[in-house]
Order: structure tokens, then sequence, then C-alpha cells
């Protein structure tokens, strides 16, 4: 009996190549790669993020809700006048004031949350 493996197929080889490829790798944003190469930050610029300005929370227990109909009103915890919150990807980033641009509602920004206090 031979000690010779039998030689790999196309698919096989194509196989082995796409479970090399798949490895996960790990990059810090702005350093090296495994490679030693620097990253730019700019490769991330159209990686889409949701942006969210909140007017407002309220709590309702599901009976309240069942029983709203048109023209009910549901309080919210911000006062008339006060600063909303813009978060991003549900963190907040900013406050802002809701103004008017071409019929539609736009903000604008009054208080940008200092980066250090953001990742605290």
């Amino acid at each position: 009996m031979s000690d010779e493996q039998p030689e790999q197929t196309t698919e096989e080889n194509n196989q082995q190549d796409v479970k090399e490829q798949s490895q996960p790798t790990s990059v810090q944003i702005g350093g090296e790669d495994e490679n030693g190469e620097k990253l730019p930050v700019e490769f991330l610029n159209d990686v889409p993020i949701k942006l969210t300005v909140e007017l407002g929370v309220g709590e309702i227990s599901i009976r309240e809700l069942m029983q709203l109909g048109h023209g009910a009103v549901f309080e919210l915890d911000k006062l008339a006048g006060e600063p909303l919150e813009v978060k991003i990807n549900d963190r907040l980033i900013s406050r802002g004031e809701v103004v008017v641009v071409n019929d539609r509602y736009a903000i604008r920004l009054t208080d940008v949350i200092n980066p250090e206090e953001i990742n605290n």
C-alpha cells in the first residue's frame, strides 16, 4: 500500500481557498493591518449609520395604548423649547433645535457632546 495521498480536485482546492479567505481579521481603524500597512479611516466613509432625533420619551400601558384614537394626545418627558437629543446608533452625540428647511424638518446642532463623554 502506498503512503501517497490522492491529489485534491479543483473543487476541493476552491473550498480550501474559501476557508482561508473567510478567516476573520481584527483591524483597528486608523491603525495597521497584519502586514503593518496603515489603514485609512476614509474606507469607512460609505458605511451607513442610523441617525435619530429624539423628541421625547413616554410610558404607556398596553390598555392605554389600545384606547388611543384619532386626535389623542400622548405626553412626552421633554418640555417645550428643551433641546432634542441627536443619536448615532442609539448613542447620544449632540443636542439641537428643530428648524424647517424647504418645507422639511431639520435640526440645528446647538451642543456637540465631547467625544470623551461619549465613551463613558
